[in-house]
């Protein structure tokens, strides 16, 4: 199953870009997932008109916060995937973001917030950040991510979204 990530899209209304996000990019995804930051309702409005499953980040406004939950946990191809947005420094944030899962850690946890893209096993769990969709605050680029999980494993990867 193809898993299309995004976070940190930061925007007050829905734009061309998101649209091509969700559209073109994303559109060999059977689901795709936003990890919060989402910002407002209309954003919201429209990533939901598309399928998208999300959690509320940091900055997201109060409709956001109360239409989604801080954190989900869903299921693909019989493995456990945790969604959550992130907090705090993004030194540390992986190692914070499993302590909040507890002894129940999901196969896979997508998150966001540090809009830096990352992909790999932290203490033994696969972690996936696409890094920011909206801001390119830290690593200079505009990127969203796909997931493919199966039974014989997860592997992530990375695509620029533009300047």
């Amino acid at each position: 199953m193809k898993i299309g990530v995004l976070s940190d899209t930061h925007l007050s209304s829905p734009d061309p870009l998101l649209d091509r996000i969700l559209e073109d990019l994303l559109a060999c995804t059977e689901m795709i997932l936003h990890a919060g930051d989402i910002v407002s309702r209309r954003v919201l409005d429209r990533l939901e008109e598309g399928g998208v499953i999300a959690v509320s980040g940091n900055m997201d406004d109060y409709d956001v916060l109360e239409a989604v939950p801080q954190v989900r946990i869903l299921s693909a191809e019989g493995k456990r995937i945790g969604l959550i947005h992130g907090w705090g420094s993004k030194e540390g944030l992986a190692q914070r973001i499993l302590l909040k899962f507890g002894s129940e850690k999901p196969d896979l946890i997508v998150y966001g917030h540090s809009h830096v893209p990352f992909w790999g096993k932290v203490e033994g769990t696969y972690m996936f950040n696409p890094g920011s969709a909206g801001h390119r605050l830290y690593s200079g680029l505009r990127t969203v991510g796909i997931v493919e999980v199966s039974q014989d494993g997860i592997e992530g990867k990375f695509m620029s979204v533009g300047p």
